[in-house]
């Protein structure tokens, strides 16, 4: 019986390509797991209208881990366009079902590194290793979304927010409502995981991303929770900055951070720019971590113009399997694993159209084995 089972989707379009490229390194590392398919993505949304179905949660309920290869994600109207015509005028409404899998599962924390390895042409600067602590479950991707509005809705904005005066008097289909909902109890252990991180990893300092001085409610809140969790780690430094601030301080200055947390959407920007001064999301990789279950993914989406060319940047999602070891335990795998890659890239030999060169998906995948 195999030591670990692992829930393997690879999703939609490229997804499939670049699972199979992570295939490759962990049948060379002899990995001791059984790898269990789930099916999830855009077919299946249009054949059954749950892009998630119940059996690939039920699957994922008896997993150590997952390995995700990417989602195509449509406009509600696009998605219920594309329904088979049986399912069609059902009210059935689409959900990312990463994102869906992030809530069922309490995969709160969104950890997302960002290093530059030493002889990749993309790098924004030499020496760049920032990891980015994203909150997976609450904020504006918590679902909470109103088109139209709902009358009872309008009226007790109406009544208990005097800035929704402008907006009270309009047709209730000709604006949209999303709320952002952040929790203290989500804020502080997303903040509390990124100063666990940098103690056990020896990082330099912490800093909070947010924009407290205009959303004053939410982001007020969670800006107030990390300062109260910091106190807990004195000998860790913990500064703070805007959302837009820091986009403008990552470029110029990257080398001042180290480990960033932030609410969800906050994370989800910074995170990808991180990613693309270390080479774009051809290296961006990324971890949803539980109590129980993690699923990791690259960040990259599904690109559908490169489906099926085997031409896409395997890195990230073998950099993904480099993180799925960890959390397994198999720590000198992982590390082999990220010492193959390091090698590959500063070798340049072989390197996907990304990188300026020829190499299929596969062959950077092989290309990587044989250095393990």
């Amino acid at each position: 019986m195999a030591k670990y089972k692992i829930a393997w989707l690879p999703g939609d379009g490229i997804g499939v390509e670049v699972l199979e490229a992570a295939k490759i390194v962990l049948d060379r590392l002899q990995l001791d797991a059984e790898y269990l398919p789930g099916d999830i993505g855009w077919e299946f949304w249009r054949r059954e209208g749950d892009a998630l179905p119940p059996r690939t949660v039920e699957l994922l309920q008896r997993v150590d881990a997952a390995m995700f290869g990417a989602i195509t994600s449509k406009p509600a109207r696009t998605a219920a366009a594309e329904l088979a015509p049986e399912l069609q005028d059902r009210g059935l409404s689409y959900r990312s079902p990463i994102v869906r899998m992030r809530q069922l599962f309490d995969l709160y924390v969104c950890l997302r590194p960002c290093k530059g390895y030493p002889g990749n042409p993309l790098n924004f600067k030499e020496g760049i290793d920032l990891v980015v602590f994203r909150e997976n479950t609450e904020d504006l991707y918590a679902g909470v979304e109103f088109a139209p509005v709902p009358p009872e809705l309008a009226r007790t904005l109406g009544q208990l927010a005097r800035p929704f005066a402008p907006f009270a008097k309009l047709p209730r289909d000709q604006y949209a409502i999303s709320c952002k909902i952040n929790t203290r109890a989500g804020s502080e252990r997303i903040v509390r995981a990124a100063f666990d991180f940098a103690r056990k990893h020896g990082r330099k300092k912490v800093t909070v991303v947010h924009k407290a001085n205009v959303v004053r409610a939410t982001d007020g809140l969670f800006l107030e929770a990390a300062k109260a969790v910091a106190k807990d780690y004195p000998e860790i430094p913990m500064d703070d900055a805007n959302i837009d601030a820091m986009t403008m301080w990552l470029l110029k200055n990257p080398h001042n951070y180290d480990v960033l947390v932030a609410p969800n959407l906050y994370g989800d920007i910074i995170s990808d720019l991180c990613a693309q001064m270390v080479g774009g999301l051809g290296f961006g990789c990324s971890g949803n971590l539980g109590a129980r279950l993690a699923v990791f993914e690259p960040t990259h989406g599904s690109a559908p113009k490169y489906a099926g060319q085997y031409k896409v940047n395997p890195i990230a999602t073998i950099l993904a399997v480099k993180m799925m070891l960890d959390w397994l335990g198999e720590a000198a795998k992982a590390q082999a694993l990220e010492q193959a890659v390091a090698r590959v890239i500063q070798d340049g030999r072989v390197r996907t159209y990304d990188l300026g060169g020829t190499s299929t998906t596969l062959q950077m995948a092989q290309a990587i084995a044989e250095q393990l």
